[in-house]
């Protein structure tokens, strides 16, 4: 049995084909999509500020998009505890927590000795003789977080940071915590 191709079942067959490989390029994006979401997962930061005894524990991103009420939430718990003043903070420093935890193999959750400082409180505390507060401190950009990891010593914390070089790492042995911002990379010890 021989098939007779007219011109108008080779058209049919022709838009037949063409829409299979159509439908074949949306779900071969949406496969791209999906892989690309797995590559990139929700993360998960908790911070406790040790002044105000305020705790944010929550999802803040899913994928490469920043949750902005956990970002709300995090800016209030990061807030000068002298004043109450609040400042957005530099969403890169988050991406520093949660590569410090991973690299540390713990659960992201850290303390925040000091988050966002306002200029006020800032000079107040770079007067003080030997206080080790720069005059023009990142803090008061919301680009510099005074933290400790949980279930981390803060000399492998600031090993951790030094390895990544992402920003600026002080250590404070004394009072026992690290010091990561997103400016340039350098280091010192307080």
């Amino acid at each position: 049995m021989s098939q007779n191709w007219s011109r108008r079942r080779l058209i049919q067959t022709a838009l037949a084909g063409g829409a299979g490989l159509s439908l074949a390029r949306f779900a071969s994006a949406d496969d791209v999509a999906a892989a690309e979401a797995a590559k990139t997962p929700e993360f998960f930061l908790e911070i406790h500020n040790t002044h105000t005894g305020e705790t944010a524990s929550t999802v803040l991103a899913r994928g490469a998009k920043l949750d902005p009420t956990a970002l709300a939430l995090f800016r209030n718990v990061l807030r000068d505890h002298r004043n109450g003043e609040s400042h957005e903070m530099d969403p890169r420093l988050y991406d520093q927590l949660h590569a410090l935890a991973l690299a540390a193999h713990c659960d992201a959750r850290f303390e925040i000795i000091s988050g966002y400082r306002s200029p006020e409180s800032n000079d107040k505390m770079s007067s003080r003789p030997g206080s080790g507060v720069a005059k023009h401190s990142l803090h008061m950009q919301g680009r510099a977080l005074d933290v400790r990891l949980k279930g981390c010593p803060c000399s492998d914390l600031r090993d951790l940071a030094l390895a990544a070089k992402q920003g600026g790492v002080g250590y404070y042995q004394r009072s026992d915590f690290v010091h990561i911002d997103t400016g340039a990379f350098r280091t010192w010890v307080g």
